[in-house]
């Protein structure tokens, strides 16, 4: 361990494990803040991974439970623990939200928010799809002309970042290139549905892509949408990486816990502040701050106040 490394000290991983929980506990409160500065906003990507759960239940067996991550580009992430991937848990998160949600196919995401929430999806897992189809066949003259006009896409709004374009003129930029290109995707897309094998990937990738189309191509509406949920997805890897670590978590109380110390860990980062200073100067007053003044201590609010 650092602490034995370092300065000599030799704790016990019980101990260790218990101040984690305690900080977990302590943060629980600002999710919530967080969770309404995510709400209050226009725009949210999520997107959800499985994590083994401890219970006492079926000795030896771990139960897999989901952490499910809501996120703004630039700005706050919320991890939200859930003992399952049904439908209750975005819908009891995202309450009553009206904005934009972009997320993968997943039909769990369906029917929640407020009446006029606009549903997106992303055009990664829409290329990933017809990219599998092309590593079957690295030749297969129908999907890689889809996956290359896909790449095409994806560079009409690397441009517009490279050029620090406003979202008004990526806007006009999108409209007057990637427009076009939809259309022409739009069309190889149809014919390949039409002699593409029933049971075959690049099928498969026409399905998918076809059944999203509308939320696909949402993008053209909103200016502020990004193309993909990738970083939604990239959210997701310290969990991946971790599970190869810790395992599992070790109860479903420390569930929530954990989820709020990610949750805090994951809005610094993106936030490109470092989250040591963060939690060393706000972390001590937590437990004593009223929860209607937590709102001015989230990150976001802290890069502010320090900008």
């Amino acid at each position: 361990m650092i602490l034995e490394r370092d300065l000599g000290l030799e704790i016990s991983r019980a101990t260790l494990d218990g101040w984690v929980l305690k900080v977990g506990e302590l943060l629980i409160p600002m999710v919530a803040a967080l969770r309404r500065e995510l709400i209050s906003g226009s725009y949210i990507q999520a997107d959800e991974t499985p994590v083994d759960v401890q219970t006492r239940e079926g000795r030896g067996k771990n139960h897999q439970a989901y952490l499910w991550q809501y996120s703004r580009p630039g700005g706050a992430v919320v991890f939200d623990f859930r003992l399952g991937r049904g439908r209750d848990g975005p819908r009891r998160f995202l309450g009553q939200f009206e904005g934009i949600l972009q997320t993968d196919g997943y039909a769990g995401y369906d029917q929640i928010g407020g009446p006029r929430m606009v549903h997106a999806a992303c055009w990664s897992h829409a290329r990933r799809q017809f990219f599998e189809a092309v590593q079957l066949n690295p030749r297969d003259p129908v999907a890689t002309p889809i996956v290359a006009q896909m790449d095409e896409l994806f560079a009409v709004d690397a441009d517009a970042r490279r050029k620090t374009l406003t979202t008004a003129a990526r806007h006009i930029r999108r409209q007057e290139t990637a427009k076009p290109l939809l259309d022409d995707i739009r069309s190889k897309i149809d014919a390949a549905q039409s002699i593409a094998l029933p049971s075959g990937a690049l099928n498969k990738a026409c399905q998918y892509a076809l059944a999203l189309w509308k939320k696909l191509t949402r993008f053209l509406e909103y200016p502020e949408l990004e193309l993909s949920n990738n970083l939604a997805e990239n959210s997701m890897r310290p969990v991946a990486l971790g599970r190869k670590n810790w395992i599992h978590i070790g109860s479903p109380q420390a569930g929530p816990k954990v989820a709020a110390i990610l949750s805090v860990v994951e809005s610094c980062r993106r936030l490109k502040l470092p989250v040591r200073d963060y939690l060393a100067e706000t972390l001590p007053g937590f437990a004593d701050l009223p929860i209607r003044h937590l709102a001015e201590f989230t990150p976001a609010a802290w890069v502010a106040q320090h900008s």
